[in-house]
């Protein structure tokens, strides 16, 4: 008599890990030509911040995006694994970013978390911590050395 191999039954994945799966792919195939991918992700009425700026809504979103990615020569985000509470997720991320106007287009790297709610299959709130020196000020000339310094110094 001869058995039958064993038949393994995945779990179903929640709408809160198909989101963020979704997330994930947008924000490493996202370009100045094509944020219009943002509304497969975001909610209508979207609520987003980071150390830079505060919009609500998606049409504020795709104008802050546009002006963000502008200049933007790469950007991939290379992820950790998120916690999920319920509809919140953290997850955490290191970007890969190449910009026209800061370090002449070389890369640099930002580490970084965001905060999502996730409603719906889609993110109605989304809020990004990261250092705005380590993308920006310590890239300057001139204040750039001193605010480098201060990091290393200050550690």
């Amino acid at each position: 008599m001869s058995t039958a191999p064993a038949i393994e039954v995945g779990t179903r994945k929640s709408s809160v890990e198909v989101t963020l799966e979704r997330f994930r792919g947008l924000f490493n195939s996202l370009d100045a030509g094509n944020l219009s991918k943002l509304s497969s992700v975001y909610s209508d009425t979207v609520q987003f911040q980071d150390p830079l700026s505060s919009v609500s809504g998606l049409d504020e979103l795709n104008r802050y995006f546009a002006g963000a990615y502008a200049n933007v020569v790469s950007c991939t985000f290379e992820f950790g694994d998120p916690v999920i509470t319920g509809e919140n997720a953290a997850i955490t991320w290191v970007m890969h970013l190449r910009h026209k106007r800061i370090r002449r287009g070389r890369e640099i790297r930002v580490h970084g978390m965001s905060r999502l709610v996730i409603q719906d299959g889609k993110v109605t709130h989304h809020r990004d911590y990261f250092d705005a020196g380590q993308l920006l000020y310590e890239h300057l000339p001139v204040i750039g050395r001193f605010i480098r310094w201060i990091r290393i110094h200050a550690a």
